[in-house]
């Protein structure tokens, strides 16, 4: 079981965490400061960033390699791209972003929630690669591509009574492996599976929002463990950032007054 680290400060909800040149960026959807930047060693806060022409986030992400941060902005239509000098741009992504994730090529992989579809692009904003799934796969989350080119892919909805992660071979044609179904609280069940980690040997971790608990998958998605469980946070899980050098997961903690998400947290877990 992963254990409880440090609690950033409550605020509005969380809609996006990751970790970049020893900083946490932490995203809430508001007018203006919408980032906040802490310390990675001391988790003191260091500054606010605000991203300009915004309307509704959705998830964010980095890349350590063109040391920038994306964030997926759901009512624009589009990612924003925040370098280490300041420095933001944005390109359109022809639809409504619901995650994002950063692949070994260094190329951003765009979900799309409601029509079954990923969009790889370069850094820059480029169409790189187009992957359409089957009828299936519905209300998509996120996902994330492994070394082998398949991609862990996560979809469920509250209104739908199917739950799954699935790994999917890369030309999206077909359901290599599958873990979940109808939706349940049991072991290999979920009910909400809203976002994904995977650590360098391609273990997959699982916000498993509504269960209010992380679940750790092997590479062939079998279960291995429950890495949170509902008593560590207060509200369920609903962004997952990995960073893989420190062993720290990452949890943005949203709850709600029965009716909406109202206040948000990050948990940090040694994993």
């Amino acid at each position: 079981m992963g254990r409880v680290v440090h609690t950033l400060p409550e605020g509005g909800i969380v809609v996006g965490v990751t970790v970049l040149a020893g900083e946490i960026y932490v995203l809430r959807p508001k007018e203006r400061d919408q980032v906040e930047v802490y310390d990675v060693i001391t988790y003191r806060f260091q500054r606010f960033i605000t991203v300009a022409n915004s309307r509704i986030f959705t998830d964010m992400t980095s890349c350590e390699h063109y040391l920038c941060v994306y964030i997926a902005d759901h009512g624009a239509e589009c990612v924003h791209r925040l370098d280490a000098s300041g420095c933001a741009t944005q390109w359109a992504v022809h639809g409504k972003p619901s995650g994002l994730s950063v692949n070994t090529a260094h190329n951003v992989l765009v979900t799309y929630r409601n029509v079954r579809r990923i969009k790889v692009f370069s850094s820059h904003g480029e169409v790189l690669h187009n992957v359409t799934f089957s009828d299936d796969l519905i209300n998509l989350w996120h996902a994330i591509q492994l070394t082998s080119g398949q991609f862990i892919v996560c979809h469920s909805d509250h209104n739908n009574a199917i739950h799954h992660v699935c790994m999917i071979s890369p030309d999206g044609r077909h359901i290599d492996r599958l873990q979940g179904g109808q939706r349940g609280s049991d072991t290999g069940q979920y009910n909400e599976p809203r976002h994904l980690a995977v650590d360098n040997d391609e273990f997959v971790f699982v916000a498993d929002s509504a269960n209010r608990r992380v679940t750790l998958l092997s590479q062939s998605l079998s279960h291995v463990r429950q890495v949170l469980s509902r008593d560590k946070i207060k509200g369920g899980p609903e962004r997952l950032c990995l960073d893989v050098h420190s062993r720290r997961l990452y949890v943005a903690d949203n709850d709600s007054d029965g009716k909406r998400r109202r206040t948000g947290r990050v948990v940090v877990f040694s994993v």
